[in-house]
């Protein structure tokens, strides 16, 4: 039923492709972002929910 409601729409193939795309792009961005982060900054991220900044209020 789907499949044949979607034949009948004109160029309706390109959004696939469009999917894909942005998918591969933001998947690409997100690995090049991963390995282009320093070794401090992991560092610094993985011990923030250890960090206690603010005072305690008792």
């Amino acid at each position: 039923m789907i499949r044949e409601s979607l034949e009948a729409i004109t160029g309706v193939s390109i959004y696939p492709i469009i999917s894909f795309v942005l998918f591969f792009t933001f998947f690409t961005g997100m690995l090049v972002w991963v390995f282009r982060q320093s070794k401090a900054d992991i560092t610094e991220i993985s011990n923030l929910p250890l960090h206690d900044d603010q005072p305690s209020k008792s």
